[in-house]
């Protein structure tokens, strides 16, 4: 079920409904609510992996309760093992064992030896990377002594599976949802119309800014070798905005539909093509998953604590297997290298927590160091992600190649200019409203009312309009 789907349309108020006609009863019977309709919510993709999630979950619940009650270290682990051997055991067959077999296939065969590897050909569950996470952030903290272990299994099994987070994140922390998930939830309506108006800047920026930017980054990336220079790079700019526009789109549907039930996700993006070097944009691209990778894999390999050796280690571990995460495909490793070359200046000169605040905080436009900054920022991501959009590493390649050729200073050959225009209009917006959680926070609440609805109307028309005619689903439910 799409959030941009009639289906859930009727499914979102329905639940909404009833969720907050149980308000008056018990929060234990919201959660009830709220789990039998994220299941629901699941099996309208595919109800045989409703089966898969369930048995994670139960893993996971009761290997929690296993670790807290054993007292020998040695069996805590052997609990911790069993969890986390199972869940990345799921992941790696679903999403990387018949890529690998192909490769140890073709590796084989260069050295003269013949394989005909067992491909398994199993459709990737959605959501499987985020909700398998959910599960070993619950896991690890409870072995390490950070959080007490539920012993409710429906309110273990909310967390895991809370629906507006459930197929592409943001992915969330015990620490921060199982308080909410077991504390009485009021209807606030300042809370609710905040929800709202996230979730109409959510769907402008999938609905009108990155499907209408998909068809001309399929056209561009789908025979690179035909196109001009200057073609080539707006195409790699245009991916840049429509992955935004999308990852980030969903994100804040997600979180202003949690908010509308009474929720608080955590922030997944904060403006990250305004950032000034690349340090900083990893603290606001996919910050529950950045933060993720930090805290239970960095941290514990020694982050920067260690040798000049120690920390180029660790820094190309966690953006390898950050590039991993995101599918089985050499592409998406050397996006990851490529972030941790460029993450290495920073963190080596010890500059890599410069930047903590907002550019050109209380100032309308930045100055002349901070635009070039962000401009050098963005093109290195943009580089970057030509190998993230990129079907293999030689398309990745006649890519690159493409653009430095005199045809790079042509214009470029584009068959709509609207998509440009409302992507030119969309990062204006979101520069004015970059010290808030999202563009709209607070825009237009100064106004006059009739004015802030007309505002809101013009937007509500604007999705009706420009909306791509065709369905296009949300990038990050393939990963």
């Amino acid at each position: 079920m799409l959030f941009d789907s009639l289906g859930f349309a009727v499914f979102f108020p329905v639940v909404f409904a009833v969720y907050w006609s149980l308000s008056t009863r018990s929060y234990r019977a919201q959660n009830v609510l709220l789990l039998m309709a994220s299941y629901f919510f699941y099996a309208c993709w595919d109800e045989r992996f409703l089966l898969l999630l369930i048995f994670s979950t139960l893993l996971d619940h009761t290997s929690g309760l296993l670790i807290h009650r054993t007292q020998a270290p040695a069996a805590k682990r052997r609990w911790l093992y069993l969890s986390v051997g199972v869940n990345l055991g799921f992941l790696g067959v679903f999403k990387y064992y018949d890529f690998f077999a192909k490769e140890f296939a073709h590796l084989a065969e260069r050295v003269g030896l013949g394989v005909d590897p067992v491909l398994l050909g199993l459709v990737l569950p959605v959501g499987i990377s985020f909700y398998t996470f959910h599960g070993l952030s619950y896991v690890f903290d409870v072995y390490r002594g950070r959080i007490e272990p539920v012993r409710d299994v429906v309110d273990y099994g909310l967390f895991v599976s809370f629906f507006p987070l459930l197929v592409a994140g943001p992915i969330e922390r015990a620490t921060h949802l199982l308080p909410q998930i077991r504390a009485p939830r009021t209807f606030r309506y300042e809370r609710a119309v905040d929800g709202l108006r996230q979730c109409l800047w959510g769907f402008f920026k999938k609905l009108v800014i990155a499907d209408n930017c998909a068809p001309l980054v399929e056209g561009i990336f789908a025979d690179p070798a035909a196109q001009s220079g200057s073609t080539l790079l707006l195409g790699a700019v245009l991916f840049a905005i429509q992955i935004y526009g999308d990852f980030s789109g969903y994100s804040d549907i997600a979180l202003g539909t949690a908010r509308l039930l009474g929720f608080e996700l955590l922030r997944n993006f904060a403006f990250p093509y305004f950032s000034r070097d690349i340090a900083e944009f990893w603290r606001r691209w996919h910050i529950s998953l950045s933060s993720w990778f930090r805290d239970y894999l960095y941290i514990p390999l020694g982050g920067s604590r260690g040798g000049i050796w120690m920390k180029v280690r660790n820094i190309f571990i966690i953006f390898l297997v950050s590039g991993l995460w995101h599918g089985a495909n050499w592409t998406f490793l050397v996006w990851g290298g490529l972030n941790a070359l460029y993450f290495l200046p920073s963190l080596l000169r010890g500059k890599n927590r410069v930047h903590l605040d907002t550019v050109a905080q209380g100032r309308p436009v930045p100055d002349l160091l901070e635009a070039g900054q962000m401009l050098a920022t963005f093109t290195l991501t943009c580089f970057a992600w030509i190998f993230f959009r990129s079907d293999d590493i030689p398309n990745a390649l006649v890519h690159v190649r493409g653009i430095f050729t005199a045809s790079l200073f042509s214009w470029p050959e584009v068959p709509k200019v609207t998509p440009l225009a409302l992507a030119g209009l969309f990062m204006l917006v979101e520069w004015f409203g970059r010290e808030q959680r999202f563009a709209l926070e607070r825009m237009a609440l100064s106004w006059p009312r009739w004015c802030r609805w007309s505002f809101y109307l013009v937007i509500v028309f604007a999705i009706g309009f420009f909306m791509y005619p065709g369905e296009i689903p949300f990038i990050y439910f393939q990963f």
